[in-house]
């Protein structure tokens, strides 16, 4: 069957159309923002393209192997290593200004509010009080949203779009610095404003723009800043320094510099190798220790002492020493452990739902309206907050008798945790010798209450915990994903702290557990709500002990995690994966499904190619480059009966591979030709009909064909006018040329060559074509000049382009036999950006890309297959 065309109704082997109504493949729908109707689920967007993490071994990258020796490469490996550690110095840096600037800003704002409840509580004022809290919270809230709408990036937490950049998709301006900027500010006021975000999770996005910026030492927003730095000016590089920055960013965030080391190859990187992780490891400890150096003397006033390792600190969790019944955790609190960690799994799954349902009406209601609305929707969002957790404090709240028990400890830091627990209690509507547990958990820093859920000797109310619970959950949920810079770290931490305390005290009070120790309850709780969010295990594992100093937490903390993230990933994956998805970002899981082996390499390819001679006319690449949005070619020679010889010295010698003045005639036609069709054939297509194609004889007058495909009429641009196309009068000599497969070349590198003005004229040789230099070839990294920006009146459209001393001669290929999951391995874990498929005599039938091995795309692979067996 020819298709649907012509009729009001007919089916296709694998599409039905009636009347206007078409219902497309998979492949078809794999566009922006469309979804499939029964599943309402994303698709992989086409237009986000992958790294070149590969490395390019052409004549100039050889040159510079060539010049290289052992001295060269110690002092290269020597310049890695300080920029890894200024990497993590920087990183520092920034959480110290974040910390300083929240606490300036926390501050300024309770003081006057709090000011001005303890007077209104007293004349009946209250409500100026809301007013004076809505007033900081908004601004505060305004000036985070306006950020974002200069850099609309800077949004969330970043921690996806990060994962997606080590998985190898480029995500456009993620690792800019003026997303650093709006980033750090951002979170600054977002956090500053009363909403329920966290900022530690934007320091694992700051860590890594500036692992990704500072190796340039150049940037694209300040473009006259620039020095000349010849390192680390590919993809490849920057991947790595973008995994230590990643990892400096939970190192400063949590104190936990092995935590974020495996952060980094847990949840970051797809590709790793033991030299990256001595370099992550020292980067995120020096991020540690300089924001420890720069806090505890600011703090404390005693530099070098090292008494605040993180952003974030659990304190010590100890007994008090009159209590000899009280232990940390005992083996029967295990089973107990295990049920929390089923619910968190629970509470997680349930948190996902909720807020991929709020990301998706977001994106149908809010996204394309007027940017406006995304600042008036972040207000509302801070408007409701505040004003829920101002009566929850005043309505809700219930009035506890103030503990008198001692601190706890003897070291100074221990001291200053307990003094802070103390101070801050709040006595909001409550009368002397008393304190409002509603208002202490929500009129205090996030990190705060937390501390207070981990070690206050005071009570909460289990109907406190659980109203606090409930609030803070449903509004968290609904936070994440406005336009403001927020983290999801510490809002899950103190959600799940409340959840555990009020288990503690359920098990405490009603059922006469005596021995159970809150703040470890709490712990768990906390652990086992952010492991059902964000299903990390490892590295939250290691996280999570680093930050409470205490080694015996490590197994029910790591059992916790593990029972949580199984139960949660059995109703949906987590929070980062579903925004991934949501974003319609390709991302590539660790490994494949077992049915999808049913499937091989040549079920997958693409085998329409784009593809380029060795030696090209100015003309054809330009129209190549113009009509196509590849970002690779093949470079090929077309095996025609009298230009190809077989097997000589187990070589395949293809005769045109050198361009000969003698067959200018020829080569033109090929060009008029290839102008005509720059398409190959389906490998499918030739497999049905090699047996005729073989037996057909040559015809008897070879220059009488030759002569007819010179006359024939043909355009320069032929993509451009898609009415003209010649495809139904192809021959079949036209429709099944083999291409011997040479190399690959990147658009990038075709651009390069087009403005330095590399080629060579017909009368000359191509060895009188300039040569240009590795240096000259990454000049203009990370943003290569655009085709439609090249004035083309500077150049001979008759000009030939030697492009094989540029094009990568030893990519990495696939049979068309390979099985998907051997093409899957390879192309994950060797960082590719495009695999051939080459068959057994060197000829290219197809590509692979990124693309290509996503679960969608292979599940629509799949039902293909079935359905033609």
């Amino acid at each position: 069957m020819a298709g649907c065309r012509g009729s009001l109704c007919c089916c296709c082997r694998w599409c039905c159309c009636c009347g206007e109504r078409e219902t497309r493949t998979p492949e078809e729908l794999t566009i922006l923002g469309e979804t499939q109707e029964e599943e309402d689920e994303i698709l992989p967007r086409k237009d986000y393209e992958s790294l070149d993490y590969d490395r390019c071994i052409n004549d100039p990258y050889l040159e510079v192997l060539e010049t290289m020796d052992n001295k060269k490469g110690r002092r290269y490996e020597a310049v890695k290593w300080m920029v890894v550690f200024a990497i993590g110095v920087c990183t520092g840096l920034v959480g110290l200004f974040v910390d300083f600037f929240v606490r300036l800003f926390t501050q300024l704002k309770f003081g006057v509010v709090q000011t001005s409840v303890e007077e209104c509580s007293q004349k009946g004022c209250l409500a100026l009080s809301l007013l004076e809290l809505l007033g900081f919270n908004l601004t505060f809230v305004f000036l985070a949203s306006l950020l974002v709408l200069i850099e609309p990036v800077a949004a969330g937490s970043g921690i996806p779009e990060v994962k997606c950049y080590l998985n190898g998709v480029k995500v456009p301006g993620i690792v800019r610095l003026r997303t650093l900027l709006c980033k750090v500010l951002g979170v600054l006021f977002s956090v500053a404003g009363g909403l329920f975000v966290g900022k530690e999770g934007p320091m694992i996005h700051s860590g890594s723009v500036v692992g990704a910026g500072l190796p340039q030492f150049q940037s694209i927003s300040l473009r006259k800043i620039q020095f000349n730095f010849p390192y680390f000016r590919s993809d490849r590089d920057k991947r790595d320094f973008v995994s230590a920055g990643a990892a400096a960013g939970v190192a400063a965030a949590f104190g936990a510099p092995i935590g974020g080391t495996l952060f980094s190859l847990e949840e970051g990187s797809s590709f790793w190798n033991q030299g990256l992780t001595w370099k992550v490891l020292f980067c995120s400890m020096s991020a540690t220790f300089t924001l420890n150096f720069f806090r505890s003397g600011i703090q404390f006033g005693s530099w070098g002492s090292f008494q605040l390792p993180g952003l974030l600190n659990f304190g010590e969790f100890k007994c008090s020493d009159s209590d000899k019944k009280c232990h940390l955790w005992t083996a029967m609190d295990l089973g107990f452990f295990v049920v929390m960690g089923v619910i968190g799994g629970l509470l997680g799954a349930t948190f996902n739902c909720l807020n991929k349902r709020l990301a998706k009406y977001r994106m149908r209601n809010v996204h394309p309206k007027p940017k406006l609305v995304r600042v008036l929707e972040s207000l509302l969002v801070s408007l409701v907050t505040t004003v829920v957790v101002f009566v929850a404090s005043m309505v809700l709240g219930e009035c506890r008798q103030m503990s008198s028990s001692s601190q706890i400890g003897n070291d100074s830091f221990q001291l200053q945790v307990t003094e802070d627990v103390n101070s801050s209690i709040k006595t909001f509507f409550c009368p002397n010798d008393t304190y409002n547990d509603m208002a202490t958990l929500f009129f205090n820093p996030q990190e705060s209450a937390i501390l207070q859920l981990f070690h206050q000797d005071g009570t909460f109310s289990p109907v406190t915990l659980a109203l606090f619970f409930v609030l803070y959950f449903l509004l968290a949920c609904w936070t994440y994903g406005i336009s403001v810079p927020s983290g999801l770290f510490v809002p899950s931490l103190l959600c799940g702290a409340a959840f555990g305390r009020l288990v503690a005290n359920v098990l405490k009070s009603y059922i006469g557990l005596g021995h159970i120790y809150s703040g470890t309850f709490a712990l768990i709780g906390a652990a086992a709500f952010l492991g059902g969010v964000v299903r990390m295990t490892i590295s939250l594992t290691v996280i999570l002990i680093e930050s409470t100093n205490e080694i015996t937490y490590g197994l029910p903390i790591m059992v916790t995690l593990m029972v949580a993230k199984w139960t949660g990933d059995f109703f949906n994956k987590g929070i980062y994966d579903i925004h991934v998805g949501l974003r319609g970002v390709p991302l590539l899981e660790w490994e494949t499904e077992v049915e999808m082996d049913k499937l091989r390499a040549s079920d997958i390819m693409e085998p329409n190619l784009t593809y380029v001679y060795p030696h090209t006319r100015i003309q054809s690449l330009v129209s190549i480059l113009r009509t196509t949005v590849h970002h690779a070619f093949p470079v090929v020679t077309e095996n025609r009966g009298n230009e190809k010889e077989f097997m000589k010295g187990n070589q395949l010698i293809s005769n045109n591979i050198k361009f000969k003045k003698s067959s200018i005639l020829t080569r033109a036609g090929e060009q008029r030709k290839r102008s005509q069709s720059m398409k190959s054939y389906p490998s499918s297509e030739l497999r049905n009909m090699c047996d005729e194609h073989i037996a057909s004889e040559e015809p008897a007058e070879k220059e009488d064909l030759l002569q007819q495909m010179l006359e024939r009429r043909y355009t320069p641009y032929p993509n451009l006018y898609p009415d003209q196309s010649p495809s139904e009068d192809w021959t079949m000599e036209e429709r099944f040329r083999p291409l011997t497969f040479h190399g690959l070349i990147l658009r990038s590198q075709l651009v390069t060559l087009l403005v330095r003005g590399v080629c060579y004229s017909e009368s000359q040789s191509s060895a009188s074509q300039p040569r240009l230099s590795y240096a000259e070839m990454a000049e203009d990294y990370p943003r290569y000049p655009d085709i439609h920006d090249l004035d083309l009146t500077l150049l001979n459209p008759r000009m030939i382009v030697d492009v094989t001393p540029y094009m990568n001669p030893s990519p990495f290929t696939v049979s068309p036999n390979t099985h998907v999951s051997q093409v899957f391995n390879l192309f994950r874990t060797m960082g590719l950006r495009h695999l051939p498929v080459v068959n057994a005599v060197g000829e290219i039938v197809g590509i692979i890309t990124r693309h290509n091995l996503t679960y969608e795309f292979l599940q629509a692979r799949l039902r293909q297959h079935y359905q033609t067996i």
